[in-house]
């Protein structure tokens, strides 16, 4: 069984996609790791972001970067998002999330085109999403919890203009696919969320039996 979850920055579906990973015993990747490891690594290199040449080039990283704990932040993220619009880069990780969706047994993929573009024959797919306001307190909250200082006025005019990059992009925009179930967890606990996307998972298989 393959289930895509896409979605906007910090709506969730990284922790909805870990959840159903673990509920129905598949392996997850987080799709949106692979572009900031391209980011970071095209910082460490001095590239140019508006470089497609210098972006493609950083495509070419170790899988132990993938565990590096400086693609969390929110500079390489804002840094994915420019990299991550240009079409060499999207085709170079492209064949890397096939295989891994391709696996004995199936896969949990999160991402932006999971369902429109990487696996457009998932079982199941997720559009999952919140306000940018929700948005923004999410990973201000996430920010306090490890001391850091957060400006939440700033992170909202980032997170839309993040989704404005996004959705804008000639490559592979991030959209709802047709098929795809959206779950708004703006008003949801994480509990209720994964019992939601479960619920969802389940019904859409149920109809493919």
């Amino acid at each position: 069984m393959i289930v895509a979850v896409d979605g906007p920055a910090a709506s969730g579906k990284g922790t909805i996609a870990r959840a159903l990973a673990a509920h129905y015993g598949l392996p997850h990747l987080d799709t949106g790791l692979l572009y900031r490891a391209v980011a970071l690594t095209l910082k460490r290199a001095g590239g140019d972001p508006e470089s497609e040449a210098d972006a493609v080039a950083a495509t070419d990283f170790p899988a132990t970067l993938l565990t590096d704990p400086e693609l969390r932040t929110e500079a390489t993220g804002a840094l994915a998002s420019r990299v991550s619009a240009h079409g060499g880069v999207r085709a170079a990780l492209k064949a890397r999330q096939q295989a891994f969706a391709g696996q004995a047994g199936g896969a949990v993929l999160d991402g932006r085109d999971i369902g429109t573009v990487i696996v457009p024959d998932a079982d199941a797919k997720l559009y999952v999403t919140a306000s940018p306001q929700v948005r923004a307190d999410r990973r201000a909250r996430e920010m306090e919890q490890h001391g850091l200082a957060a400006d939440r006025e700033a992170m909202i005019a980032e997170i839309v203009a993040r989704d404005a990059r996004d959705m804008g992009r000639d490559n592979a925009p991030l959209m709802q696919a047709a098929d795809a179930d959206l779950l708004d967890t703006s008003d949801l606990t994480i509990a209720e969320a994964v019992q939601k996307a479960i619920a969802l998972v389940d019904a859409r298989v149920e109809r493919h039996r």
